[in-house]
């Protein structure tokens, strides 16, 4: 995130973090595309910083973020599922329901996943499940799944909006 509110953790220029099983690295700055989109992130990495050695922990940070070098990974199509009303009770006290639906309850990313997902004896196969990290459990779609176009849903998140 280019301008980052006080909450956030993660990468943003002027801030360190850690890159998982990695290095601290620190965001110098950002490179944009003609329509202003941030298309490559600039950072200097720290290279005493190396997880597991002796100077690990010289270089406080508030988080780890995860990430997967792009050209080692696969693209695929990740459905996010959320609840379906915007209340607990739609059907409740005279509401009508069709006013309370959640018009985000499904909204499909692109995303990147370890090229193992793809290819290999270890591939997933439709219906197949995994722990995404941080994010939830999702299921290789039984239908729309190929190697050639990954698809997973969301079935259980680690995250519960009821509770914001």
């Amino acid at each position: 995130m280019e301008a980052a509110p006080a909450d956030y953790f993660r990468l943003f220029p002027g801030n360190a973090v850690r890159l998982r099983y990695a290095y601290v690295i620190r965001c110098t700055g950002v490179e944009k595309n003609p329509a202003g989109e941030i298309i490559a992130v600039h950072a200097d990495y720290l290279p005493e910083t190396r997880s597991g050695g002796p100077g690990a922990n010289s270089v406080k940070t508030r988080t780890a973020i995860h990430w997967l070098p792009v050209h080692d990974s696969a693209a695929a199509e990740v459905r996010m599922i959320d609840r379906l009303f915007v209340d607990p009770q739609p059907d409740s006290g005279g509401k009508d329901f069709r006013e309370l639906i959640n018009s985000a309850s499904r909204t499909v990313l692109r995303a990147y996943i370890e090229r193992s997902l793809v290819s290999g004896p270890l591939a997933a196969q439709p219906d197949d499940k995994f722990q995404f990290e941080r994010n939830g459990y999702f299921v290789a779609d039984r239908v729309d799944h190929r190697a050639d176009r990954p698809v997973f849903n969301l079935s259980v998140s680690l995250r519960d909006s009821w509770s914001r």
